[in-house]
């Protein structure tokens, strides 16, 4: 699923290529990945503009110049395409935005959705999501205090959107991995100099895997050389067997909070 680091991406590369052009055409392929009837969505879009691109969490809003935000969450096996017709690639298409010759495919949203949302209902929408990791109110202080009193482990905390917002299972293992944390450990047995580990640590994963655009595992658009290129850099998630690229020792995989999980037993505590 994506997280932060890919939807981020994704925000700042569409920002440059779709912002204030005109929406000439849409087609919806599958109804229930929008909240209203296809053609009334057409008539709202079609002649518009995406006035701006910003992200929430795991959520991307296109504000239209009507003053209608298109909310896109992704979800499970989401992913966005934005290219001609003879450059989509061959993956089912539940959503499509015209932009004259190009378009931006909506792909994979059997889970996901894009919806339509007035602007005074923005806010209650996102009212029970936790802070954003680079807030800049959230210091390594209120990062303690947030987590320090809260049951269950590291893992089902970081994925927990309503108290940090946009982590989930690649990037909670990577945090881990960079903070020489187990993700099975409990909030309250970390010391004050772990706590400071961990903080320093989501902020710096999360950074480099945007900076490297995320693990997405197709271009945004034709020549698209940046997104997915955390994949490789990835020190455990999804590298079971492989040896620790910190201590040599063996990746394993482990059940965590009913969600996988993938650690370094020889260097995490």
């Amino acid at each position: 699923m994506p997280e932060l680091p890919e939807m981020e991406n994704y925000r700042r590369l569409l920002s440059g290529l779709i912002v204030n052009r005109l929406i000439t055409e849409t087609e919806v392929t599958r109804e229930k990945s929008i909240n209203i009837e296809s053609q009334r969505f057409d008539r709202l879009l079609r002649g518009q503009s995406i006035r701006q691109v910003e992200r929430r969490a795991k959520y991307l809003l296109f504000t239209l110049t009507s003053g209608e935000t298109l909310v896109l969450h992704l979800m499970l096996g989401g992913i966005l395409f934005y290219g001609t017709e003879a450059e989509k690639p061959e993956r089912t298409v539940q959503v499509r935005i015209g932009f004259g010759e190009r378009y931006l495919n909506f792909i994979g949203l059997r889970l996901g959705y894009l919806h339509v949302v007035e602007a005074g209902q923005l806010q209650p929408l996102f009212a029970k999501l936790g802070p954003e990791p680079f807030e800049p109110s959230f210091t390594e202080p209120a990062f303690t205090e947030r987590l320090a009193r809260r049951k269950g482990t590291l893992k089902s905390n970081l994925v927990d959107q309503s108290v940090l917002a946009g982590i989930g299972n690649c990037y909670s293992d990577e945090i881990c991995f960079d903070a020489g944390l187990r993700p099975a450990r409990k909030p309250a047995s970390l010391q004050p100099v772990e706590f400071e580990r961990l903080y320093l640590s989501m902020r710096r994963m999360l950074a480099e895997a945007t900076e490297f655009g995320g693990y997405m595992d197709m271009p945004l658009y034709p020549g698209d050389r940046l997104t997915g290129g955390f994949d490789s850099r990835c020190r455990v998630y999804d590298r079971e067997g492989e040896p620790c690229l910190r201590c040599g020792g063996t990746i394993v995989r482990e059940d965590v909070s009913s969600k996988k999980s993938y650690c370094c037993p020889a260097c995490q505590s």
